[in-house]
């Protein structure tokens, strides 16, 4: 019982983040920048708890950059969808990164093939995806802007199967944050006009990002690993894709009126999380045949 209610703070806290991204005033890639620096912080000094070394080959080191930098991107498209539309809409495109998932893993893996059964419910979620563009399409860039968001979360998530089994997750998080830092800088530096000098973040926006590197980032990823190790796979996947649920409850009792959708939105939403919770059971039901 105890690691179920820690799984589920752990997807709350990841809820979470679409909210923290609307209240802090700073730039999306500033917010991204900050938040890397300080996670990769949080977790050197994680890793360095049971006495792990930060040294890894040069190899590893390169390939565990990379995928931290899809990372950043991922979440610098995620809080700039939060900000060109709402907190919800852009939870609403984070689904589909299960789509993403299916269509790009066989061509990472080679030992698996596409799973006709997936593509049909792929083809369930882009049919709500685009009910969701037709009766909200005043926000038509904010979740585009989502969905490209959960194409990099899908990518990151198939590469970095690869590397989860080699190494202590404070290291593959010190060196991811570094990556994602590494990227949000070089975009920062791109998208910095010459004649604005450095945001200055006020009061609420250091606790707020805090929070959002301290919380959401390092306790939540060291919460999600430590149920990993001692709950399936399956159930840990299926209380996962209650993450768009809970940012939408979230994100309406907190902002009121400014979240509110139509209903057609909310039909949308639901069906591709339905669609998405649905997925273990469906494989489990194909694999038990």
């Amino acid at each position: 019982m105890r690691d179920y209610l820690l799984l589920h703070l752990v997807i709350l806290a990841w809820g979470f983040t679409a909210i923290l991204g609307k209240l802090i005033e700073l730039p999306a890639v500033d917010v991204v920048l900050w938040r890397t620096l300080l996670a990769a912080a949080g977790f050197a000094a994680v890793a360095r708890v049971p006495g792990k070394s930060l040294r890894v080959p040069r190899a590893e080191a390169r390939k565990m950059l990379a995928v931290g930098a899809i990372l950043g991107l991922h979440w610098m498209l995620f809080f700039a969808s939060a900000r060109l539309a709402t907190a919800s809409v852009s939870l609403a495109a984070l689904p589909t990164a299960m789509l993403w998932c299916s269509l790009i893993e066989p061509w990472v893996d080679g030992t698996r093939r596409w799973r006709p059964w997936e593509l049909v419910v792929g083809v369930v979620i882009v049919g709500a995806v685009w009910m969701i563009y037709e009766v909200e399409l005043r926000y038509w860039l904010g979740f585009t802007v989502g969905i490209v968001s959960a194409l990099l979360a899908a990518l990151f998530a198939v590469i970095n199967k690869q590397l989860v089994a080699r190494w202590h997750y404070g290291i593959m998080g010190f060196y991811q944050m570094s990556g994602a830092f590494l990227i949000s800088m070089a975009g920062w530096l791109l998208l910095l006009p010459a004649s604005e000098g450095i945001a200055i973040p006020s009061v609420m926006d250091v606790v707020w990002v805090v929070l959002l590197a301290s919380v959401c980032t390092v306790g939540a990823y060291a919460g999600y690993m430590h149920v990993l190790r001692r709950l399936s796979v399956f159930a840990v996947n299926v209380v996962y894709n209650l993450e768009p649920v809970y940012g939408i409850v979230l994100a309406v009792l907190i902002f009121g009126a400014r979240e509110y959708m139509s209903g057609a939105f909310y039909l949308g939403a639901g069906i591709i999380v339905g669609s998405v919770i649905l997925v273990p059971w469906l494989r489990r039901y194909v694999q038990r045949g």
